[in-house]
């Protein structure tokens, strides 16, 4: 059964009958349009929708864009992902071509409906555990980005998700920044996984709480260190990161996302009170990750930890959750938007 929500003439944003490149609300609304596509894509394919009754592609076409790839997973032949392509100026006269990306690459989240949710599913489990590189899909998802940089170039493609595929996005953008390429990107409802301290009411209390974990995280780091043998000047891991700034949306309702507000804002309290050298070693690591090395168990490098971001966050209140995370939200014209850039300070951290 199709959804209102499916179809562009009555959910997208018909209003952008000419996109500005160099409008952050434009850019915006594009990128999540094309999530939105690739959202479509699947559920076109679950329904078996072809020729006019295909919903997916006014998600792009309305933008001057094409379907170039679809990206599809080995394991259960789900399309997750897209790469879009911009149509040449003489197709898209309507758009305003400085500033303009030439390729998207788009990644959706989980879907509740359909066969492709048992694998959405086992992938969001991954996500949890830190495992999400060792899946086939995002190693489709990896090796087609690395063929879009080699073949059109890295200052050319964006790469943009939501929820799940906001951290498929992120984990390539991640890898390909510690090569030095460096793509812009649009992550919406990125997962955060974490003890939900952001929920709790009382500022002081939270404040409280984080400190403590940033105290006990950084202390474990140096205990963990030490035990090793490693007494040697370590490089800082995200150093190599730092200077990619990835946009992360998210809203204060979604448990799912809502730590990354808490997440930056505490580093710079830290830095504030002068303990940014503490929150250097913990803002690198979990909790979860560290007791586990502790244990002599191996932990892999939390996807959701980055030096450096654009944190957006839409401070228009929610009806419930679905609201909270769903990519509608992203293409509304009147947003009440908070927006802040994060630089990770290249101080050294405690020896």
């Amino acid at each position: 059964m199709t959804s209102e929500k499916e179809s562009f003439d009555l959910s997208g944003p018909l209003h952008l009958t000419c996109v500005d490149w160099s409008n952050v609300d434009h850019r915006r609304s594009v990128a999540a349009c094309l999530v939105q596509g690739v959202y479509i894509l699947e559920r076109d394919r679950q329904e078996n929708r072809h020729g006019p009754q295909a919903l997916a592609s006014r998600w792009w076409e309305f933008f001057g864009f094409r379907l170039h790839t679809q990206l599809i997973d080995d394991a259960d032949h789900s399309i997750f992902g897209a790469i879009y392509e911009l149509m040449p100026p003489s197709y898209s006269k309507h758009l305003t071509i400085k500033g303009t990306p030439r390729y998207i690459i788009a990644f959706r989240g989980t879907l509740t409906k359909g066969d492709a949710f048992l694998r959405d599913f086992q992938l969001d489990l991954h996500i949890i555990k830190n495992g999400l590189h060792q899946t086939s899909r995002f190693e489709i998802a990896m090796q087609s980005v690395r063929n879009a940089v080699a073949a059109f170039g890295n200052s050319n493609i964006w790469l943009s998700g939501h929820s799940m595929g906001a951290a498929m996005a992120m984990l390539a953008g991640k890898t390909m920044a510690k090569t030095g390429v460096f793509l812009e990107a649009f992550l919406f409802n990125p997962p955060f996984f974490s003890a939900p301290i952001e929920r709790i009411k009382d500022k002081n209390v939270r404040h409280g709480i984080r400190i403590a974990s940033s105290f006990l995280a950084a202390g474990l780091t140096v205990a963990l260190k030490a035990r090793r043998g490693h007494h040697q000047k370590r490089e800082d891991p995200f150093v190599a990161l730092s200077e990619w700034v990835p946009r992360l949306y998210v809203h204060p309702g979604d448990h799912i996302c809502s730590e990354y507000i808490g997440y930056f804002d505490h580093r710079k309290k830290m830095e504030d009170i002068g303990a940014g050298g503490i929150e250097r070693l913990a803002t690198q690591n979990s909790l979860g990750g560290l007791v586990m090395s502790a244990m002599g168990k191996e932990s892999e490098e939390p996807l959701h930890l980055i030096p450096s971001a654009h944190l957006i966050v839409n401070l228009i209140p929610a009806e419930d959750f679905k609201q909270a995370h769903g990519i509608h939200q992203w293409w509304r014209p009147d947003l009440q938007l908070q927006s802040k850039v994060y630089n990770y300070s290249l101080a050294n951290p405690l020896e």
